[in-house]
């Protein structure tokens, strides 16, 4: 199969346009992340050269965001990850952070999706499920603590 066929292809231009193939019209940055966010597959390609431009793009996106009122990382952060560029433990952090990435997608995939089911019971039913649970829990505590106590006492009866 051929690999344009495996993904969407964006175009940028030395003008720094960007034309989306498959939509037949010019993109905005905030539209690719849009594309991101929507996990579609796409490919960014200079228009002349042909090269592919993606992990540039991906990176100018990304300074955009980190440029904004909430940044993801810290000047710490970023501090740490450049100290990993050209060291022996390079290939290690790399793996490190696509594995707890990918983690972390999981988790939240995962809690959406329960969320989801929750969601659709009927809501009444849903928090009343989740104050019977969250009384249980308190009921068994204090029986915990009583008790814990109850026998502190014992013993001090029999010293």
């Amino acid at each position: 199969m051929n690999e344009e066929q495996d993904f969407r292809i964006i175009k940028k231009y030395p003008n720094r346009r960007i034309y989306d193939m498959e939509e037949s019209r010019y993109i905005t940055l905030t539209e690719v992340k849009k594309l991101i966010i929507d996990n579609v597959d796409f490919k960014v390609v200079d228009a002349h050269s042909k090269k592919d431009i993606t992990r540039s793009i991906l990176l100018q996106i990304i300074i955009d965001q980190e440029s904004e009122k909430d940044p993801l990382f810290t000047n710490e952060n970023l501090q740490r990850f450049i100290r990993y560029y050209g060291g022996n433990q390079n290939q290690h952090f790399a793996n490190f952070m696509n594995q707890s990435l990918a983690f972390f997608q999981q988790q939240q995939e995962h809690f959406q999706s329960r969320m989801n089911e929750m969601l659709d019971q009927n809501p009444l039913n849903f928090w009343s499920s989740v104050g019977q649970q969250n009384m249980q829990m308190w009921q068994k505590m204090q029986q915990d603590w009583f008790s814990s106590l109850t026998k502190q006492d014992d013993k001090k009866g029999e010293d």
